[in-house]
């Protein structure tokens, strides 16, 4: 896992042109649940600034942190200077100030586990609120799914991230809200979807996939191979579904 986070930089360009951003409904989400105007967050993870760009647009003072500096430097091409940008993992973060928002967007499973809410918690003004926003990607139709998983399946089980506490995927409450309902620094946990579809060619969804840290790892050879192999398998356009679930919660 700690190679998979890591592994992002190396295709920063490509993440920034093909992962699709998210949809200005996240941001009402949060900002409706957080019930008072928010002026300034902090966020975990900012890769190239996709989930960034959803709420400095929004006039909230953002700091954007990210251990990658690859990854911010791409993020400070598209987004105005007065996003304050920090490298560093959660783990680096000292609390030298309060939020009222601290927020990760297919981030948070990639930080340590010991101590997460606690830094977390931290990091928030008291009633802060936090949010993790997260879900997968993929074709809509379950036979051009099928069809890329048996493409690669001679050289990858699967691209997705496990739940990082063993959550079944048929829970009604997915990580991380099954660990924050945990936490005594947390309350009134909530789970919100915003399903959005979309729809890009074979060769985009394969620029896609060439984002994704599962085949990242993978040799280059390897990857390439895989890439091959889907590609083969694809129509020339593919209806995408991203099932978008934001997990909110209040700092005690």
């Amino acid at each position: 896992m700690a190679e998979r986070a890591l592994s992002f930089g190396a295709v920063a360009e490509a993440y920034e042109r093909y992962r699709p951003g998210y949809p200005a409904e996240l941001a009402e989400k949060v900002l409706d649940y957080a019930g008072a105007p928010v002026s300034d967050a902090l966020e975990i993870g900012a890769g190239t600034g996709k989930a960034t760009r959803l709420f400095a647009g929004r006039g909230i003072a953002v700091t954007a942190t990210d251990p990658d500096p690859a990854m911010l430097a791409e993020l400070r091409k598209h987004l105005p200077a007065d996003v304050e940008t920090r490298r560093g993992a959660l783990e680096d973060l000292r609390p030298d100030r309060q939020y009222g928002l601290v927020y990760s967007a297919a981030a948070l499973h990639w930080t340590d586990p010991a101590g997460r809410w606690p830094r977390i918690a931290a990091l928030l003004a008291p009633g802060g609120v936090f949010a993790s926003i997260g879900g997968p990607i993929g074709p809509a139709d379950p036979v051009v799914r099928k069809a890329v998983d048996d493409a690669q399946a001679p050289f990858l089980e699967s691209a997705e991230v496990p739940s990082p506490d063993g959550t079944p995927p048929e829970n009604a409450l997915q990580w991380p809200g099954t660990e924050l309902e945990q936490s005594e620094l947390f309350a009134d946990v909530r789970q919100v979807v915003v399903q959005e579809r979309m729809t890009v060619s074979a060769d985009e969804l394969i620029g896609l996939f060439s984002t994704v840290s599962a085949y990242l790892v993978l040799p280059i050879s390897v990857r390439e191979q895989v890439f091959s192999r889907i590609r083969q398998v694809l129509p020339e356009t593919v209806d995408l579904v991203a099932d978008h679930t934001a997990h909110l919660a209040r700092r005690r």
